[in-house]
């Protein structure tokens, strides 16, 4: 076996009002080092953990066994510079990367559309997945049973995120919402999403940062479950952000603001006394999706 690595990105769900639907890919990865050895062996971040405890192993097996084959042995050595429970899609990750070391091993010839259809049979949903796959910005549903997908990979922005040292589990963020809306809450959501998802594709980033603060599908609902989130939404207006969103379900926020202000950004916000326990980063958009380099 040749050596390989595998690199999947983070990613961004919901992206404002695209709730459910809209995921970016952003530049913190998942690295899977791989090589050949005579018995399996997975270690994470240098400490050795029993495969059949392993997430991605098993997910990696899972996939094997639809195609009937049994995986090689190998040493495989996970880096992961994506944190979890923090919503930038750390479980995507995984099962992205759990997906594509099968593919490698087992020399499965996996389409990226055959990745997208087993990584949101996992996950439930293709929003974290197929920014994971394929970079950029992509807005996708589930018809039946094919998944549509639209990229867009030409977005000039910069984006910063502010990652508080506080897990929030999506299963919790989620049971907070709605079981349903109203009719007309509803259009007027679908309304915002939709418009949105215009001014981006038509580069007027102002328009689409406003919007995306305008969201009535999710942020209303799990705002009171972030810390500072009014607190780091204005003052990242103040300093040049066109809006500041959920990361996912959270806790993470993340802002969106014009090219060349990333850095100026995170630089003021990371003086800012109430955040001196966040993370505070200026991440570049991905747009490659899952790589592999020899």
């Amino acid at each position: 076996m040749t050596p390989f690595c595998i690199s999947v990105p983070a990613s961004s769900g919901n992206v404002g009002p695209g709730f459910d639907s809209t995921g970016l890919a952003l530049g913190l990865y998942l690295h899977l080092y791989v090589e050949d050895a005579n018995s399996l062996l997975f270690y994470s971040h240098g400490e050795s953990i029993p495969t059949e405890d392993h997430f991605i192993w098993n997910i990696a097996e899972s996939i094997a066994k639809k195609h009937d084959i049994t995986l090689p042995a190998c040493k495989i050595q996970e880096v992961n510079e994506i944190p979890l429970a923090r919503g930038l899609g750390s479980s995507a990750s995984a099962i992205v990367a759990g997906i594509e070391l099968a593919n490698q091993l087992g020399n499965l010839h996996l389409t990226p559309e055959q990745k997208l259809q087993y990584g949101t049979e996992i996950e439930g949903h293709p929003d974290n997945i197929a920014p994971s796959i394929y970079g950029g910005l992509i807005i996708s549903t589930v018809f039946a049973e094919e998944i549509e997908h639209i990229q867009l990979k030409d977005i000039d922005v910069d984006i910063v995120v502010y990652i508080p040292n506080v897990e929030l589990k999506t299963s919790i963020s989620r049971n907070c919402l709605p079981d349903s809306y109203k009719r007309d809450y509803a259009a007027k959501a679908s309304a915002i999403s939709n418009l949105t998802i215009a001014a981006l594709y038509s580069k007027d980033y102002k328009l689409a940062g406003k919007l995306m603060e305008e969201d009535l599908f999710h942020e209303p609902f799990r705002s009171e479950l972030i810390p500072n989130f009014s607190y780091i939404r204005e003052e990242a207006k103040k300093n040049g952000a066109y809006g500041t969103i959920l990361s996912g379900a959270g806790p993470t926020m993340l802002s969106v603001t014009s090219k060349g202000n990333g850095p100026m950004l995170r630089q003021y916000m990371s003086n800012l006394p109430l955040l001196a326990d966040y993370q505070i980063e200026y991440i570049p958009i991905d747009y490659q999706g899952i790589s592999i380099q020899d």
